[in-house]
């Protein structure tokens, strides 16, 4: 904001200085303050995440839980004969005895598997900003009787964000060892679908505070101190930046929960990650950001004078395509390796009422 105005009010001084006296006793400078409603009409987008893990990496299992096999397991049932069928056969008596139970450390000790579906993916679930309302303010200079300069601003308000859709990542197991007794399961698969947030399930799942400074250009109809009413259309340029983001704190326990499930791969305990447990040698810190953005302004609307000097004003204001993008992270602060990325464009492209009292100098 401190950066937007040290660019664009010097600039309307120098209009100022330059451009053609207004005829009579026109006034050159108006400011107004009022209301503001801003209305966002973007829909969510998909996110797209990314981990630590390598895609189809041979990564340890260690502990297996016999529901994960009995109930996951894709091609089970080609794996009932001989040596494999007595580990098939004690895993499933071992479940219907105990679901909770742990495939016994004669199969599992050993046990590899290559890994799929938890190195990059993307869900159909993303985030959407709320209606706010704040106090607006407007800066003018009119270079002539028609045409005028206009900085346009507000006090930076608390937007939420609300979460659509749910993160699920879809793990695909394949077993791969070299030691003799799990090798006799050599591709038996697993498939679990394993569920990171519901974003949806969470409602407000974040708040920012949006700084959004606008700078236009108007033509006014009608003639000055003639024409209390004047329509006016114009069109100018939005800068946007968000900052003081509060992450709900569901959604950043899910997120933490999800960095202990890629740390336990990593430690070479996927089987434990298949649990989703919250629990690793790891200590995963969440952090989000959001870019800043620039989008084009186009607005309409009136004013209309009470005075010579006193007015009011109304107007009708779209940016489309104004976006920006939030990118979450959750890093290991032991050791500062960054188990998850995940990033979502966040489309604003907001419809802005606005209704103030306004002064001409």
């Amino acid at each position: 904001m401190n950066q937007w105005l040290k660019a664009a009010l010097p600039a309307a001084i120098l209009l100022s200085t330059n451009l053609a006296h207004a005829e009579g006793d026109f006034k050159r400078w108006a400011v107004s303050a009022g209301w503001l409603h801003v209305m966002p009409q973007g829909n969510a987008n998909s996110t797209n995440i990314s981990t630590a893990v390598e895609e189809g990496g041979n990564y340890g299992v260690s502990k297996l839980r016999t529901s994960d096999v009995v109930n996951h397991s894709t091609n089970l049932d080609d794996y009932r004969k001989g040596l494999a069928g007595i580990a098939v056969n004690s895993i499933e008596n071992a479940y219907k005895k105990d679901p909770n139970s742990y495939v016994s450390n004669t199969y599992a000790k050993d046990l590899h598997a290559d890994t799929y579906g938890i190195s990059n993916w993307t869900n159909n679930a993303g985030l959407e900003a709320d209606d706010v309302d704040t106090l607006g303010f407007t800066l003018s200079y009119f270079a002539n009787e028609n045409v005028s300069l206009e900085l346009i601003g507000g006090v930076p308000p608390k937007v939420d964000i609300q979460g659509k859709g749910q993160i699920v990542a879809s793990v695909r197991a394949e077993s791969n060892s070299s030691a003799l007794l799990p090798s006799f399961v050599n591709g038996l698969t697993l498939e679990k679908d394993i569920l990171v947030t519901d974003l949806a399930g969470h409602g407000k799942i974040a708040e920012v505070t949006a700084w959004t400074p606008a700078f236009t250009a108007k033509y006014h109809f009608g003639k000055p101190g003639v024409n209390k009413f004047r329509p006016f259309v114009g069109a100018g340029v939005v800068y946007g930046h968000f900052n003081k983001l509060k992450l709900n704190g569901g959604v950043e326990q899910d997120l933490i929960n999800a960095g202990h499930m890629i740390q336990n791969v990593l430690d070479n305990k996927s089987g434990i990650a298949l649990e989703n447990s919250g629990s690793s040698s790891a200590n995963p810190v969440v952090k989000v950001k959001t870019d800043d953005a620039f989008a084009p302004v186009v607005t309409a609307g009136f004013s209309y004078d009470l005075t010579d000097r006193w007015f009011t004003t109304a107007s009708l204001t779209y940016m489309p395509n104004f976006y920006n993008t939030a990118t979450i992270t959750v890093t290991d602060s032991n050791t500062g390796n960054q188990l998850i990325k995940a990033s979502t464009k966040v489309d604003l492209d907001p419809l802005i009422t606005y209704v103030g009292v306004g002064y001409r100098f």
